[in-house]
C-alpha cells in the first residue's frame, strides 16, 4: 500500500487527476472537507501546484460536478421516450447516491456547467424525438425540475435552508410534538405514515427511493397523457 501511495504521488499532476482526487475526497469526507490545502495534501503537492489546473475553488467544484454528471448513462437507442427518460433519471439518481454531496453542490452553483447543460439538452432531445412539441418539452422540464438530475428538492429540509455544503448521515426522524400534533393533525398523521429507507437518501430529508420513483412515475404518466392529447400551453383570446 505504501508503494502504491508513493507511486500515485509521483504521477504527474493533471486536471483530470486533480478533479478525481477532489471527488474522492468529497465522497470520503464530505464536501465541507474540500479545500485546496487538503486536496494538495492528498495529492502530495503544494497548494500552488493545483492552480495550474484549476483557477480557483469555484472552477474545481464545476469540474467535479461535470465529472459526476459524466457518470450518468447516455440515452439508450430506444424510440420509447418514457422508458429512456425514466432509465436515465434513475441512472442519475444512482450516480448521486455514489456522490451524496453532488446534489447540494449542483444547487449551489449560479450557472449550469457544460456537462449539466449537455445532460439536460439530451433529455430535451429525447422528448423531441419522441414527438413532443417544443412547447410541451419546455413545460415538462419545469415540472421535472431537479429530478432530471436524480434528486428532488424536499420541503422543510434543514440542511438546504441553512445552505450547508457538506453531507452527513441523515438525522433520525424527530417525533412530532404532541402540542404540534394537536394543532396540525394532518401533518402529524403523514409524518409517521410511511417508513423511509435511510440508505437511499440523497443528501438529507425524505427523498428516499420509493418516494422518488413514486413522484417520477406520477409525472411521467401525466406527461404521457398530455402528449397523447396534443396538449399546448396556448390559450384562446379572451
Amino acid at each position: 500500500m505504501a508503494e502504491q501511495a508513493e507511486t500515485l504521488r509521483r504521477t504527474p499532476l493533471s486536471r483530470d487527476r486533480v478533479l478525481r482526487a477532489a471527488v474522492t475526497l468529497a465522497d470520503e469526507a464530505g464536501i465541507e472537507s474540500l479545500s485546496m490545502r487538503n486536496l494538495a495534501q492528498d495529492l502530495g503537492v503544494v497548494p500552488m501546484a493545483l492552480y495550474k489546473h484549476v483557477a480557483n475553488k469555484d472552477e474545481l467544484l464545476d469540474g467535479m460536478i461535470d465529472m459526476v454528471v459524466g457518470e450518468i448513462d447516455p440515452p439508450a437507442p430506444d424510440t420509447d421516450w418514457k422508458r429512456v427518460t425514466r432509465e436515465r433519471i434513475l441512472s442519475a439518481r444512482k450516480v448521486l447516491l455514489r456522490h451524496p454531496w453532488a446534489a447540494i453542490a449542483i444547487e449551489s452553483r449560479n450557472e449550469a456547467t457544460p456537462a449539466l447543460l449537455g445532460h439536460l439538452n439530451s433529455m430535451v432531445g429525447t422528448l423531441r424525438e419522441g414527438g413532443f412539441s417544443t412547447d410541451l418539452a419546455h413545460h415538462v422540464m419545469h415540472a421535472m425540475g431537479s429530478r432530471m438530475l436524480g434528486f428532488s428538492q424536499e420541503l422543510f429540509d434543514a440542511s438546504r435552508r441553512a445552505g450547508r455544503s457538506g453531507t452527513t448521515e441523515p438525522d433520525p426522524p424527530a417525533a412530532f410534538p404532541a402540542e404540534a400534533a394537536a394543532q396540525f393533525p394532518h401533518l402529524a398523521a403523514i409524518a409517521t405514515a410511511a417508513s423511509h429507507d435511510d440508505t437511499s437518501v440523497v443528501g438529507q430529508g425524505c427523498d428516499d427511493q420509493f418516494e422518488f420513483e413514486f413522484a417520477l412515475d406520477l409525472l411521467l404518466d401525466g406527461i404521457e397523457r398530455l402528449h397523447q392529447q396534443g396538449w399546448t400551453s396556448s390559450r384562446p383570446p379572451r
